[in-house]
């Protein structure tokens, strides 16, 4: 009798198939795939840096899906930026920026590959990855980072034409980004979600500290990167602020931060004493993001706690003089102080040739005011809900 012949091998279109184990105990994915969820398109984003900026570049994530609703999306970041991706529905993996993840995606095709960084490594490994479309950032021949479609070309000369990014430009980055990445903007929101353990610490931890449900919380972001040091107030400034407003009833006061704001705020807490709750500076990013989810407004500079703040749908008072106040989105959650008639401001200089003006001129009357209004309107809110309940 003739032998049968053998069915070929058909390797499942599913994006739990690894190839490598089954999905469920005693299946053979190969013969029946129990839940099959096709791949569809396979995008890849290339974001590494700022964390700050990682968060904004997360708020593309809600487009892409509508523009490719049946879709594969993965992220490549550095290890310290991958831990605000965890949690996230929108992404199907992360990989980690070391040569084991370069090996991996360099042996992957992808649709769409999405290079949000304008560095040279960013740049160069998106050059070797194979895609049916890059947007973004690539290198040339001569190792320049070039614009690699046309609707790029505008982020590409903010970073080269001060008179456009400090003057000129009055769009913000998530916008700017959606147009790089020919997607639809409609003010799409930063994506961070918090775990259901992560959730249960945050009332743990306000119990531990004496936080009550009709306490008012302001959170200070005291510190910023050590990349730009002038991105913080000074700390009589803060002391000031928390002398003024530890008097108002049912506030109560958090200073936040991460390992490189620890001695800060420590000399804040020496000086102002039990006004403040000194939340820990390290105990990882993931619990930084705990600490500051217990506030009610945030105050900060343009940094990272800005963007976390903003990320956790927070209401944020930030004020400006370095950076760039435009391209700053608060979707309607916030004010933004700016220095009046500074020329110099903004500059995105390291070191001040003119003792920081802008740092000096930051009006605290302004943010004590709004931080009361605003607290008045959430008090009205949490009475209207208690007489509705």
């Amino acid at each position: 009798m003739p032998r049968k012949k053998k069915k070929s091998l058909q390797i499942p279109d599913c994006k739990h198939f690894s190839g490598y184990k089954p999905c469920f105990p005693y299946t053979d994915c190969l013969d029946e795939c129990v839940d099959n969820v096709p791949r569809g398109k396979r995008i890849l984003i290339i974001n590494l840096d700022a964390m700050g900026h990682v968060l904004v570049t997360t708020s593309l994530l809600s487009s892409i899906k509508r523009k490719f609703p049946r879709s594969r999306i993965s992220w490549i970041t550095l290890a310290n930026a991958a831990r605000l991706l965890e949690n996230n529905p929108y992404l199907d993996a992360v990989y980690i920026w070391n040569p084991e993840s370069w090996l991996r995606l360099q042996a992957m095709k992808f649709d769409v590959v999405m290079n949000v960084d304008k560095s040279p490594h960013a740049c160069a490994f998106m050059m070797g990855l194979r895609a049916k479309e890059k947007l973004g950032f690539g290198m040339n021949v001569e190792g320049v980072i070039v614009p690699l479609n046309r609707e790029a070309e505008y982020l590409y000369r903010l970073g080269l034409d001060d008179e456009l990014k400090f003057r000129t430009n009055q769009k913000t980055l998530p916008e700017i980004l959606h147009e790089t990445f020919k997607l639809k903007f409609k003010r799409d929101e930063y994506v961070l979600n918090l775990t259901t353990e992560e959730q249960a610490f945050c009332e743990s931890y306000k119990k531990e500290v004496g936080i009550v449900h009709e306490d008012f919380v302001v959170g200070f972001n005291t510190g910023c990167s050590p990349l730009y040091p002038n991105k913080k107030m000074t700390i009589d400034q803060h002391v000031s602020l928390i002398d003024r407003l530890s008097s108002v009833d049912r506030v109560k006061i958090l200073l936040l931060g991460g390992p490189e704001d620890t001695e800060r705020n420590a000399e804040i807490s020496r000086i102002v004493g039990d006004k403040v709750i000194s939340t820990p500076t390290r105990d990882g990013i993931r619990r930084g993001i705990c600490y500051e989810n217990l506030s009610d407004l945030v105050v900060s500079g343009d940094t990272f706690g800005m963007h976390l703040a903003i990320a956790l749908k927070k209401y944020v008072i930030v004020w400006f003089g370095v950076s760039c106040w435009s391209e700053i989105e608060l979707y309607g959650r916030g004010v933004k102080l700016i220095p009046e008639g500074l020329e110099c401001s903004p500059c995105w200089k390291h070191e001040c040739p003119y003792n920081l003006e802008c740092i000096h001129l930051v009006d605290l009357d302004r943010i004590l005011e709004e931080t009361l209004r605003f607290k008045k309107e959430r008090i009205g809110t949490l009475r209207v809900t208690s007489l509705d309940a």
